[in-house]
């Protein structure tokens, strides 16, 4: 077999491993281990120490069979469905003496927080009927540590990235679309943190997959392709998963296989180039269901198909992992299904800090349930071959439409998938009258201070409205403040500034405020302070229209509803995860 999945394998991006059991809110207690006699009175709901343990808290004790029944009628809080499902899933766990539980929390591996950026895009604001999108990142790793050589060949040390995807969960948990980024797409690369501690030079063009590898260790570098990603997209990745070959044969034989579909037989040679003769049959044409090594097969696969292009076989990737999240769902989104396939995942997962734990994957994974298998696509960002090499650019304006489109949770098809088909109203304000925020003509006294200098401030345009990211970098500019960056946010339903300070900053934070009357000030985990523009900001500065109940200024422009329209270079490329699994077997 080929060595790597960039060349002949396509890594295991196992990114349904992240579909159905990762973990979000981590809502829910952890169980304690108890005595099997105290397990069982917990799962009868008989109270006692185990009770508690169980993850459900007093529910579970003292409810008994009819607090169960009751648990099973509808119910129109989402979230507390979530966790009801999750609490019973951790007293099933608590049934075996917290045995799986230990067993998944000990399988999970997490990388390093102080690697992530902490210079980076604002995180999604839940609108006013508390939904908030989620973004993942779904790295397939080639890895050849442990006993992944065996599944993947190979001789080379260190681990690659060839498949990369990004999951937008859309705020109303009901649509979804993974964006593929070609491993070999020239992108700049920000500084890393490497093993040893020390942080590498920001590059301003490198292949994609070279994030991954920065350090060159079996486990990769996930903090730093995370990092690039955000740098590339202006999105606040919420999550990373990493899953290599071990993870995604071990997840493909929990769910008893996945269906994939060839126009043609597969043969040694197209496997292994390198072998001199066609050799055997590997997958048979047509219909089939594979899984474990077959199933490496098939999203490794390059050659004997299509152009043989890493491109092709991303869209083969694709159809797999739709079939992947049909097959889970169809299965049910329960225990019986959930336990194994988060235990052979966390097998050889690594994970980002927030998701450290079984019952954060399993609870996130049952908040993913209503996801419509038709309204979950894949796409791959707009691209095109260089003429200088056989490396890929990235096309734009198209690729910013796309992420445009994510931060206004807009779907592949234009639908609003908010959660709400309004925005939120803003605090009642009257930009026509003497109280209205408006553009500060003379900076205030104390945002006049000469130590101003030294506070350094990120930008964020939260609306749909252009440039005012660069209209409030020149205000703060104007009082001295250091404007380090300009940008839009991870989304643009701000209906009031935000300003968010880290430790430290809460002084300096109050005197940037006096730059933007009427705006909300917040602590914050990131460092420094960050500024995000909203509809207020527009209004005062006749740059867009005010937020629902209040008057724009005289002169002022209407703010675009929506984003532009996507390129048919996005839209026609759309995949769905219940199309038919024969449609389009060449992928390419």
């Amino acid at each position: 077999m080929s060595g790597q999945w960039g060349e002949g394998p396509a890594r295991g991006d196992d990114a349904p491993g992240a579909l159905t059991a990762e973990g979000g809110d981590g809502g829910v207690p952890q169980p304690r281990a108890g005595g099997r006699a105290q397990a069982r009175r917990a799962a009868q709901g008989k109270g006692g120490r185990a009770a508690g343990a169980a993850g459900a808290g007093g529910a579970a004790a003292g409810g008994g069979r009819a607090a169960a029944r009751n648990s099973r009628k509808p119910k129109k809080n989402v979230k507390k469905i979530v966790a009801w499902s999750a609490a019973g899933v951790l007293v099933l766990m608590a049934g075996a003496g917290g045995a799986i539980y230990l067993k998944l929390n000990a399988n999970i591996k997490t990388f390093d927080a102080d690697a992530i950026a902490g210079d980076r895009p604002p995180e999604a604001q839940p609108d006013a009927d508390g939904n908030k999108p989620v973004n993942v990142l779904l790295i397939g790793s080639d890895s050849r540590g442990k006993n992944n050589a065996d599944l993947g060949g190979g001789e080379d040390g260190g681990a690659r990235s060839d498949t990369t995807i990004l999951l937008h969960v859309y705020a109303d948990h009901k649509h979804a679309v993974g964006i593929s980024i070609p491993r070999n797409a020239m992108v700049a690369i920000p500084s890393c943190k490497l093993p040893d501690g020390k942080w590498t030079k920001a590059a301003t063009s490198d292949l994609f997959n070279a994030a991954f590898s920065k350090g060159e260790s079996d486990d990769g570098n996930p903090a730093c392709t995370q990092n690039t990603v955000e740098k590339l997209t202006g999105i606040r990745v919420d999550h990373t998963i990493v899953v290599d070959f071990q993870g995604f044969s071990a997840m493909t034989k929990a769910v008893n296989g996945v269906d994939v579909c060839l126009p043609k037989p597969i043969y040694e040679n197209d496997i292994n180039p390198k072998l001199p003769k066609k050799g055997a049959v590997v997958l048979p044409q047509g219909k089939q269901k594979v899984e474990g090594q077959q199933a490496l097969n098939f999203v490794r696969l390059r050659y004997g198909i299509g152009d043989g292009s890493d491109i092709g076989r991303m869209k083969r990737q694709q159809a797999f992992l739709g079939s992947l999240a049909s097959s889970i769902k169809s299965q049910g989104l329960n225990p019986t299904t959930l336990l194994p396939l988060a235990d052979a995942a966390t097998k050889s997962m690594t994970v980002d800090p927030g998701l450290g734990s079984a019952d954060k994957l399993l609870s996130f994974g049952l908040s993913l349930k209503n996801i419509d298998m038709h309204e979950l696509k894949f796409v791959t960002l707009p691209w095109r071959y260089r003429t200088q090499d056989k490396n890929i650019d990235i096309i734009q304006p198209d690729a910013n439409k796309l992420w445009d489109a994510l931060k206004a949770d807009r779907t592949i098809d234009g639908q609003n998938a908010t959660g709400q088909q309004t925005d939120a109203p803003a605090a009642p304000t009257d930009a026509g009258s003497p109280s209205a925020p408006a553009a500060p003509t003379t900076p205030p006294a104390a945002a006049s201070d000469p130590g101003n200098a030294a506070v350094k401030v990120s930008v964020y345009n939260g609306t749909t409205t252009t440039g005012l990211d660069g209209k409030a970098s020149e205000a703060l500019k104007a009082a001295k403040f250091t404007a380090t960056k300009a940008g839009p946010a991870a989304s643009t339903k701000y209906a009031t500034t935000m300003i968010e300070y880290g430790s430290g900053q809460k002084a300096n934070a109050e005197k940037v405020a006096e730059l933007f009357p009427g705006a909300t000030v917040e602590a914050a985990k990131s460092a420094g302070i960050t500024v995000i523009v909203g509809k207020d900001f527009a209004a005062a500065n006749g740059g867009g229209a005010a937020a629902p109940g209040t008057a724009a200024a005289p002169g002022a422009a209407a703010a675009p509803s929506v984003p532009a329209p996507l390129p048919t270079s996005v839209t026609n490329d759309a995949r769905s995860a219940d199309e038919d699994i024969c449609a389009d077997v060449s992928y390419g």
